[in-house]
């Protein structure tokens, strides 16, 4: 969310910038939001300033045995306007607040314009894309004909757009999660969390996904409490610190967690129907960093980083790309992708999301420190994939895939799994 004020103060900047990301925004109706919002707060002030003149007058006429009736009923009319003056002011506030809650974060001045994924700048590329004497298959033929992945009882049992995992599937994603959370609390100095996977909506309101992504989330309703199933551990892992301040010298903090992920998908049918890539249910290691704002673009880059170290370890071939302006999630100022190559479909695809949001997060879920002078600052948040389950499922089905419909496993992974290849039986060895 926006200071107002900043918005207010350089709107013709303001509006420039969130136009990058295709959002019209208009100065004019939050102005005068504002401006009726400062009236009502000086008439509020004005009000109890009367009031106290009229008290400490009460109590003058009482003493000096004065008529102090028609004072006392001055007295009570203030009263009564000094309270709608407080619910005049509790309403702008909550005008104004609704107002930012539905305008996106600033895009940085040096990403790149355009509003899909092939505007995206391409920064590096690691590891060789395998190449194959054989026609590839893709990760759904090979699961599927291995017997480690069931899709059509998963509709039977949910309906589209879920997976059933067994035997060396159910293995492989288990050992994978394993290997990902040691990597990142014994060598990248993330301390792991266990987090609820249903939160409130001021929860999902501190990280952006409401108001305006309803549509996206499972709500679930039992009597009149009302609870969200989490997009992403981003929400909970982000909002731990929500309305607290925090001691500057803790700073940075970096956290992790291996939760389900709950996505509706709404807008996207038609889009990666086909496997894993894109499901109502999902695992996801995720990587969550709190830092002083000033400090944000360096802890991105150590993110990014870490995310890259998980690929490199799997000998997964991939690439790092930084999205367009109007392709940047709604609370992040950049974003970068990385992208693992998928033989079936001879392109990368987005594997994971390294975003900072600077202090746009941190102002709506009101976590704040100390700055060297002590005064109170936001912080900023940044998050990112570290990876999800499903897709470097796929990734390694694919990449690692032979001719006789066996799948040879990374290297890294198999003291994880007990096994290095999985026979085109489903077994392993």
């Amino acid at each position: 969310m926006h200071d107002h004020h900043v918005l207010l103060a350089d709107a013709e900047s303001a509006t420039r910038r969130l136009a990058r990301r295709g959002f019209a925004f208009d100065p004019e109706p939050l102005r005068d939001l504002s401006s009726r919002r400062v009236a009502a707060i000086k008439t509020g002030d004005d009000l109890r300033a009367q009031s106290k003149q009229v008290a400490a007058e009460v109590q003058r006429q009482a003493k000096a045995g004065g008529d102090i009736e028609g004072l006392k009923a001055l007295a009570r009319d203030l009263k009564e306007k000094i309270k709608e003056s407080e619910t005049e002011v509790a309403q702008l506030q909550a005008e104004l607040r609704e107002v930012l809650l539905g305008i996106p974060n600033f895009p940085l001045d040096e990403i790149p314009d355009g509003f899909s994924e092939e505007e995206a700048r391409e920064l590096r590329t690691w590891g060789e894309v395998p190449k194959f004497d054989f026609e590839p298959k893709d990760h759904v033929d090979l699961a599927e004909a291995m017997g480690i992945f069931d899709f059509g009882r998963a509709t039977k049992l949910a309906g589209p757009r879920f997976a059933v995992g067994r035997s060396a599937g159910a293995r492989l994603e288990r050992g994978l999660v394993n290997f990902l959370l040691d990597l990142h609390t014994q060598q990248h100095g993330y301390e792991e969390f266990s987090v609820p996977h249903l939160v409130n909506a001021p929860t999902m309101t501190g990280t952006g996904q409401l108001p305006k992504f309803e549509e996206d989330l499972f709500k679930t309703s039992v009597g009149d409490r009302a609870l969200y199933l989490i997009p992403t551990a981003e929400v909970p892992l982000t909002n731990f610190y929500a309305n607290e301040i925090l001691d500057r010298r803790q700073l940075p903090l970096a956290f992790t967690t291996h939760t389900p992920c709950y996505r509706s998908e709404a807008g996207s049918y038609g889009r990666d129907t086909r496997g894993i890539l894109r499901l109502h249910q999902f695992a996801k290691v995720e990587m969550v960093r709190l830092c002083e704002a000033g400090q944000a673009l360096a802890e991105l880059e150590k993110m990014v980083g870490h995310a890259e170290a998980c690929l490199q370890k799997l000998g997964l071939a991939y690439r790092v790309v930084v999205l367009a302006a109007g392709d940047t999630g709604f609370s992040s100022e950049i974003t970068y992708d990385l992208e693992v190559w998928l033989p079936s479909q001879d392109r990368y695809r987005e594997i994971s999301s390294c975003s900072s949001c600077n202090t746009f997060q941190a102002r709506r879920a009101n976590i704040r420190t100390t700055d060297a002078d002590g005064n109170r600052q936001f912080v900023a948040t940044l998050n990112g994939s570290g990876l999800p389950i499903g897709r470097t499922v796929a990734a390694i089905l694919e990449q690692g895939q032979q001719e006789d419909g066996s799948v040879v496993m990374p290297e890294a992974l198999v003291p994880y799994l007990g096994f290095s290849r999985i026979q085109p039986d489903g077994k392993t060895v």
